[in-house]
């Protein structure tokens, strides 16, 4: 599906590239070894010189931190650790200053076991019983089989003996959509903060908070249940009205982080009814994987190819991304440790220059990297502990086990950021260890040197920005030999050509060596790409 470029009249956010920020890691100021609401004012005028123009803002409400930030006590305050609600809006005011718009993580599936509706809820005779989602069990056995996205039964048993719904951490119940006013409630929330002038809600596992049925869930290797609540009709009808009751009084965006869809199903989410203006798709993020993350196969750049590819050509408008706060790093999983700089440039002109709207992940402008993680016990990801207590119970060897979570982690994505060789996070002893690479790769240094992967994230961006074709334009794919990219983007009579070698070696093609917009090397040959090499050269074919 394409839609034309001339005279589109886009969209703020589909104009706009993207930096998420994950509070905790990004910037302590307070010294207490945890990123804070001040550290990221103090960090805007960094954001400002990169380009971006608008910030995705993981969770800073009130929380118990069993999933740091996604199991929420108090949607209208902010946790005590990052700072106040003062603090927040002060940085909505700096950001807005400085063209920046702020994106919030909405999360509605669940909320925390110590959220106040949840403690009320306890009481079979409270108004907030039917929050939740709570059911007497089978000869004291769990109701159904359903089985979580951390691993294990979705159900905990309570101390009356009958049981509530978690589809992830125990810690994480799950809202009752079929309550009206649990939708209400959201409703309120969203008001709330667009009013206080965020832009936007980044809606955390969208599509799968309204559960049509309880009944047994049919044989899956994961997720059993899956097809009681994945994508329902009601779902669709829910986020529609949250979406349509705030359209005519605010200028904002949704993006949902949709699972488990193709592109059939992310275009029903962003239909003409608009109960999403994005989605985050997975399928290009699973390439490198067997049956779930934790099984991880050899990565073949044509099978990351065939699925960009195909979401390029049947979504029209995209969220492009590697990286966030619960993948992997994406610089040596689809690149390679030996051309780290051109494997990280090469990824950064493959996402600005695809159809849609980039999104970054901090650090990933520097090319940050995995934690070379040595023992359980460095791990402060509850899914990971999770992972490894199954994995025990299974009997799977602790070497193998340890592994698979050493790769697959979403701590690897939350180490501290990089600011220089030293201290630049915090003074103090960080929450989660920094990533020993820091004295190779960090702001400070890649701001002064003549060649560096920041530099040229800075210089792609400002790329985009300055040509009509990169944001408005088309996209069509064409021949290339295997494991490169190439696809024009064309916008009224100018086109650009843009060739992306995935691999690690050599690739014969022809080229033209004149208008060349960007070159992660520093030169182009006639008839050959180097490995990982980029280029975006104008003209077309």
């Amino acid at each position: 599906m394409n839609v034309e470029g001339d005279d589109m009249n886009l969209t703020w956010w589909q104009q706009m590239v993207c930096y998420q920020v994950y509070p905790r890691s990004f910037k302590d100021t307070n010294n207490d070894g945890i990123g804070d609401i001040n550290g990221i004012i103090e960090k805007l005028d960094y954001l400002s010189w990169l380009g971006v123009n608008a910030i995705w803002l993981s969770p800073v409400y009130v929380s118990a931190n069993d999933d740091f930030g996604y199991d929420i006590i108090d949607y209208y305050d902010i946790n005590q650790e990052y700072g106040t609600l003062d603090d927040m809006k002060r940085l909505i005011e700096k950001a807005t200053e400085k063209n920046i718009k702020i994106i919030m993580d909405l999360v509605m599936n669940h909320t925390s076991d110590e959220h106040p509706w949840f403690i009320e809820s306890k009481d079979p005779n409270s108004a907030y019983r039917d929050y939740y989602i709570y059911k007497e069990g089978k000869n004291g056995k769990v109701p159904n089989n359903w089985t979580g996205f951390f691993g294990g039964s979705v159900w905990q048993k309570t101390e009356r003996g009958d049981f509530y719904l978690h589809l992830f951490s125990h810690k994480q119940p799950d809202l009752n959509f079929k309550n009206p006013k649990v939708k209400e409630e959201f409703k309120k929330i969203m008001a709330f903060w667009l009013d206080l002038g965020i832009a936007g809600f980044r809606c955390d596992v969208c599509n799968v908070f309204y559960k049509e049925s309880l009944e047994n869930g049919k044989f899956r290797l994961v997720l059993k249940g899956l097809e009681h609540y994945h994508q329902t009709k009601r779902n669709h009808e829910i986020l529609q009205e949250l979406k349509q009751a705030f359209n005519k009084d605010y200028d904002f965006m949704m993006v949902g982080e949709t699972v488990m869809i193709n592109p059939k199903m992310a275009n029903d989410l962003l239909s003409t009814e608009k109960e999403l203006d994005l989605v985050f798709s997975f399928e290009h993020m699973e390439t490198d994987q067997i049956n779930n993350k934790w099984f991880k196969r050899k990565h073949r750049p044509e099978r990351l190819i065939k699925a960009l590819m195909k979401w390029q050509t049947q979504v029209d408008w995209n969220a492009n991304y590697f990286e966030n706060h619960d993948q992997p790093r994406s610089v040596y999983r689809f690149g390679d440790k030996r051309y780290h700089y051109y494997s990280a440039t090469m990824l950064s002109t493959l996402l600005l220059s695809l159809r849609g709207t980039p999104f970054i992940y901090q650090g990933q402008e520097i090319g940050m990297t995995n934690f070379d993680f040595t023992q359980m016990d460095q791990f402060k990801d509850t899914e990971s502990k999770r992972i490894y207590e199954i994995g025990r119970k299974l009997r799977i060897p602790k070497k193998y086990l340890f592994k698979m979570i050493k790769t697959s982690s979403r701590d690897n994505a939350r180490t501290p950021m990089q600011w220089d060789t030293s201290e630049g996070f915090s003074q103090a002893v960080p929450w989660l260890a920094i990533n020993p690479n820091q004295k190779d790769i960090n702001v400070k240094s890649q701001m002064i040197q003549e060649k560096s992967v920041l530099k040229y994230y800075k210089k792609m961006i400002n790329v985009r920005k300055e040509n009509k074709p990169l944001v408005e334009g088309t996209i069509s794919f064409i021949k290339t030999p295997k494991g490169v990219l190439g696809f024009e983007r064309t916008y009224q009579d100018k086109k650009l050509l843009v060739v992306i070698n995935l691999t690690n070696k050599v690739k014969k093609m022809a080229l033209h060596r004149s208008q060349i917009l960007i070159n992660n090397y520093e030169t182009v040959l006639k008839h050959k790409l180097m490995p990982y090499q980029a280029l975006i050269i104008g003209g077309g074919l």
